[in-house]
């Protein structure tokens, strides 16, 4: 199965966070499973800790190294056909990191790893 995890599953995967569900662990953690993570995940991530608004206990660099690279996740860059797929998305959801997420997911045929349910008002399959 191919899937693109939300930023908190890969936050909470990484942090190894009892707030994540046991099936989106197990999706996660299959290694018959290509998990993906959209560069507006990491640009979330680097941004809330410019601003202050969250932390980590190592720095940016160790965090996607040890998060995505070290668990064989790939990263998702976010290309036209993507940006094009924003334009025509209803605005069931106003995050612009998700909003992204969900238009890759769409282009892309992905299962979404994430616990908000507004996902589920977009034509993608959540896991959680």
């Amino acid at each position: 199965m191919n899937v693109i995890v939300d930023t908190h599953a890969l936050l909470w995967h990484y942090l190894d966070d009892p707030r994540l569900s046991t099936a989106a662990k197990a999706t996660i953690s299959n290694p018959a499973n290509q998990v993906f993570v959209s560069a507006a995940s990491h640009w979330e991530v680097a941004i809330k800790l410019s601003t202050g608004k969250y932390t980590l206990q190592v720095p940016f660099a160790s965090f996607i190294q040890e998060a995505i690279h070290d668990n064989g996740f790939s990263l998702l860059s976010i290309e036209p056909r993507h940006s094009a797929e924003l334009v025509s998305l209803p605005y069931h959801h106003r995050d612009p990191f998700d909003r992204v997420i969900i238009a890759q997911a769409i282009v892309e045929k992905l299962e979404v790893v994430s616990a908000d349910p507004v996902f589920d008002l977009y034509p993608i399959r959540r896991i959680w």
